[in-house]
């Protein structure tokens, strides 16, 4: 480029920024999939169009957030890595103390669904240590970020918005107020406005769904949400894998849907850690028919090798890992633990 232009482009850098091209990128009422989406919410939902176009007009893009969803832990962390996050003495203090607030509660949920209190818990506690960290985000800025800017998922997230607008009524949430993850998830149990909609029950009683200030709700809410997606009452959730003298391990890998049970894997060479063992909580003293998958994960020390069954599978249905799923049965485990003692 000669000097001359060069210095030309310079000095009408600022005047671009402030032209209404560019602003328009950053402007989401101005895109044209915005239009497109606020019709729709308008003809098909019955949605407000002034309201809508208010609350893309004052969403803002967020880099940061497309730089989180971009490096999400459970994706790249080991579980010897990302346990480090979770399981630490504080959190369990925490959790005994926000069990023992909300005691009744807890024990009507495992009575009316069958979802042991101790998991209930721990979810709180992975989610949000007891909703003392709910999200710093505004959920409309979350979801516009991702809807608009993030192509791998943006259908997904602009479906959440839908929600999201339908939760304003049905919940009395305010889109352009709410808070919560980079990536929109809502309240103490960090429910997607989809799920929120879809799982979350009124367990206080009071009429109305809070999943941002009421822990009943919350708590009725993982419970049913955990029912819903075929929690078995008294199942299992792991144990620790033994391969034995010449067992093989190639049959463990990182998939965590079971597809087997343990009588094949009997066969294979690998067992569940009996009940008798020293480390009863991480064992299994069920029939060789009962399904389960053989994972593999990398431990603070090396492989671990485990057998998890359909409720570990359920687990993932909150968050689609197994390293979330391993954190949340760990953490489980403790708690219970300390529990089990007062």
């Amino acid at each position: 480029m000669p000097t001359q232009l060069r210095a030309l482009a310079w000095l009408l850098l600022p005047i671009l920024a402030l032209s209404p091209v560019a602003l328009a990128t950053d402007n989401y009422l101005e895109r044209a999939e915005t239009r497109e989406l606020i019709d729709r919410l308008v003809d098909q939902e019955g949605l407000d169009r002034q309201k809508l176009e208010g609350y893309f007009r004052d969403a803002r893009r967020e880099e940061r957030i497309l730089e989180a969803i971009a490096r999400p832990a459970e994706r790249v962390l080991t579980w010897g890595e990302y346990q480090d996050i979770f399981l630490k003495e504080e959190r369990v203090r925490q959790g005994v103390a926000f069990f023992n607030e909300h005691r009744e509660i807890f024990e009507r949920a495992e009575r009316e669904t069958g979802v042991p209190a101790e998991i209930i818990l721990a979810i709180l506690g992975v989610e949000t240590r007891y909703g003392r960290s709910k999200g710093s985000w505004r959920v409309l800025d979350a979801l516009v970020t991702l809807g608009f800017d993030y192509p791998p998922r943006a259908s997904f997230f602009r479906g959440q918005l839908r929600h999201l607008f339908l939760l304003e009524e049905e919940a009395g949430i305010d889109p352009a107020e709410v808070k919560g993850s980079y990536a929109g998830a809502i309240g103490y149990p960090q429910f997607i406005p989809s799920s929120y909609r879809a799982y979350a029950v009124d367990f206080s009683g009071d009429g109305r769904i809070d999943l941002v200030n009421s822990p009943a709700d919350a708590i009725g809410s993982i419970a049913n949400y955990l029912k819903e997606h075929r929690w078995r009452r008294g199942h299992p959730v792991a144990a620790r894998a033994r391969t034995g003298e010449g067992g093989s391990r190639k049959h463990f890998d990182s998939n965590y849907r079971p597809d087997t049970t343990l009588a094949e894997l009997e066969r294979k060479g690998a067992t569940a850690l009996p009940c008798t063992d020293d480390l009863s909580e991480f064992c299994m003293d069920q029939p060789g028919e009962t399904r389960v998958a053989a994972l593999e994960l990398k431990g603070k020390h090396g492989p671990e090798y485990w057998m998890v069954t359909d409720n570990f599978y359920v687990i993932t249905r909150y968050n689609h890992s197994e390293l979330y799923a391993m954190a949340v049965y760990h953490l489980s485990r403790m708690l219970a633990g300390h529990l089990k003692t007062q």
